[in-house]
């Protein structure tokens, strides 16, 4: 193959990798008169930490697998063109990509090429060419390998932005069921590893001012979505304690999509829980930035999220005795679990009814939704003007955007078509009865 072909082959077998923002979109130049291209296969997107969005060269250093993961489109026994990149071929890539403005770094992984170890020294050299060479210093994400000697790890580390080991199954025993190859607790202690070399390197770095830095931009790792059995409560628990114990920058959620046959795996046309990940994506927001923990949103007896309803309107239905809360008095950690108000919300309003006391244009335009948050606040003692206050406001106000197709625009009661009857089927009955609330 050419290096074109390669790079068609190697780039299309990464797209499956979540652990930065991508496009989706496949779209060409077109004509002659037109400029720019945003072809999905090569190209991905994050975010700088000023905020920026930068784009990555998303690509495989070899599809060539011994592993045998049987929901992975490169397993070793899936019937699929195989290639690899030799590591000066892939820095010069790279580096010519760059020079031509279009991308502006690297997230660069890899099948599993004879064993971990000889897999990560081929990653270890490219990136080595690139930085010492090239002297390429644009953003490196780094996919490490479940299995590679610590050592290993620590040299790709300190060539590295980011680093991140795919967890992929939420527990062992899928693990040992679709992925043999690999292990949970193998996976947990090279993160392990890497999160003690960042607290190393940290103290490193206030002693020695030219001390190398190692993985500056930390760590995560994905969890894929739908393929195994495991409850939203399983996930939820799992990440929070990777947040925890691991200090992990951020968890990516994948909704399962069926590229391989197999009888243990959903069928093929079974489509990507792509709500559910939604949810996930909302609670894991909870858990990082809002003070909430994983058994305050879900339990063993209600394991997964509603699909209507956002996590953080769901808490607040089933604890509706804490509600309304004055917004001139309430604390911070308060206001952060009113719906429609954000953190960005929750600090302007700290800010301001510092000098003065708020009502509801006030708050409106700080951009507070009240089109949610209007049922669970007050202003001065007082609940917004003309607010009806009946079950089927509350929950049609709550129901997110993207769920609006499902509900009824003439419904009379919550209950008064099966469709919207089997949507609220798994709801938690404290959520709907809400004539406690209403008076």
């Amino acid at each position: 193959m050419n290096t074109f072909e390669k790079l068609s082959v190697l780039t299309s077998s990464a797209k499956y990798d979540v652990a930065c923002t991508s496009s989706g979109v496949d779209r060409s130049g077109g004509t002659s008169f037109s400029m720019g291209s945003s072809v999905c296969a090569g190209i991905c997107h994050s975010f700088a930490s000023d905020g920026r969005c930068i784009s990555l060269l998303k690509v495989l250093m070899s599809n060539d697998c011994v592993y045998n993961c049987k929901y992975c489109i490169n397993r070793a026994t899936n019937d699929t063109p195989r290639t690899s990149f030799d590591p000066r071929e892939l820095a010069e890539l790279t580096l010519s990509f760059y020079r031509r403005n279009y991308i502006e770094g690297l997230f660069l992984s890899s099948g599993v090429v004879n064993n971990p170890n000889y897999t990560t020294e081929l990653m270890i050299n490219t990136l080595y060419i690139l930085r010492h060479e090239y002297k390429f210093n644009g953003y490196i994400h780094a996919k490490a390998i479940p299995g590679t000697d610590s050592e290993l790890i620590t040299r790709l580390g300190y060539l590295a932005d980011r680093m991140s080991i795919n967890i992929e199954l939420p527990s062992q025993k899928s693990l040992q069921l679709l992925a043999p190859n690999k292990s949970g607790q193998s996976i947990l202690n090279r993160m392990g590893h890497i999160k003690r070399g960042i607290e190393e390197n940290k103290y490193d770095l206030v002693k020695y001012k030219n001390s190398p830095k190692f993985v500056p931009g930390g760590q995560s790792t994905q969890i894929m979505i739908g393929a195994t059995p495991e409850s939203d409560y399983k996930i939820m628990t799992l990440s929070e304690n990777l947040y925890k114990k691991h200090k992990l920058k951020r968890v990516f959620y994948s909704a399962y999509t069926p590229v391989v046959e197999h009888s243990l795996l959903p069928a093929m046309n079974t489509p990507p829980p792509l709500m559910r990940e939604h949810r996930l994506y909302q609670a894991d927001w909870l858990l990082r930035f809002y003070g909430f923990q994983t058994n305050e949103l879900l339990d063993e007896q209600n394991p997964n999220f509603n699909p209507l309803v956002d996590p953080k309107c769901n808490w607040a239905l089933n604890h509706m005795d804490m509600f309304p809360v004055e917004v001139n008095r309430a604390s911070k950690d308060m206001l952060l679990r009113v719906p429609g108000i954000g953190v960005t919300g929750t600090n302007r309003i700290l800010g301001a009814r510092r000098s003065s006391s708020l009502d509801f244009p006030h708050l409106k335009k700080m951009g507070i939704v009240l089109k949610r948050a209007q049922y669970f606040i007050t202003c001065k003692g007082k609940i917004s003007p003309g607010l009806k206050m009946t079950p089927d406001n509350v929950i049609n106000s709550l129901i997110s955007d993207r769920c609006q197709q499902f509900v009824m625009p003439k419904q009379i009661t919550l209950f008064d078509n099966q469709e919207y009857e089997r949507l609220f089927e798994n709801f938690d009955r404290k959520s709907i009865s809400l004539g406690t609330m209403v008076t």
